[in-house]
């Protein structure tokens, strides 16, 4: 087994092209105030899956594929089902 990175996040954004915005969120308690500290980082990602808006994904850490791109998607966990339907407009 490799000693990269892997974590699990949800896409918040795809209009780029291969690229995918991933927010990581983090739960942990504060070393000296005891405190639960939720934390979120978002980080741009190479997608070759084809992931769409609210999907959970794993990412793990490779070589620098970009200047900001340093996560590839690994896998989708869930996928967002996306409304098919048109929203029906009543005129008065």
């Amino acid at each position: 087994m490799n000693t990269r990175r892997r974590l699990k996040g949800v896409v918040t954004g795809n209009k780029m092209n291969k690229t995918v915005i991933v927010e990581v969120s983090r739960t942990f308690r504060h070393p000296l105030y005891e405190k639960v500290v939720h934390s979120s980082k978002k980080l741009y990602v190479h997608d070759e899956l084809g992931c769409n808006v609210g999907d959970e994904v794993q990412i793990v850490e490779s070589k620098p594929i970009s200047k900001t791109k340093r996560f590839v998607v690994e896998k989708i966990l869930n996928k967002q089902e996306v409304d098919t339907t048109e929203p029906v407009v009543e005129e008065a």
